[in-house]
């Protein structure tokens, strides 16, 4: 494997780990873990699409990233709300 492949390896690799530990309840949607792992992943994984000139994947994972960062930014202002409660 080339370093491309083993840079959308590690991205898909995120991904999967995301989804298969959310199935089998070991992290929840709005665990910081899932939504690092998905954003991290989808990340890498663009990039490993956009560095194979593959635009199909660049357009899925470029989503992907933009909805992992939304989840983050709630995730953020919900533990802001948290914290200002205390």
């Amino acid at each position: 494997m080339n370093r491309v492949d083993w840079i959308g390896f590690i991205g898909v690799f995120l991904i999967l780990l995301a989804y298969i530990l959310n199935i089998f309840g070991k992290l929840e949607r709005n665990d910081l873990r899932f939504i690092l792992f998905n954003l991290i992943g989808a990340g890498l994984a663009c990039y490993a699409s956009v560095l194979m000139d593959y635009m199909p994947f660049v357009l899925l994972e470029g989503v992907w990233v933009l909805v992992s960062v939304i989840a983050l930014l709630k995730y953020i202002k919900r533990q802001g709300k948290n914290t200002s409660v205390n």
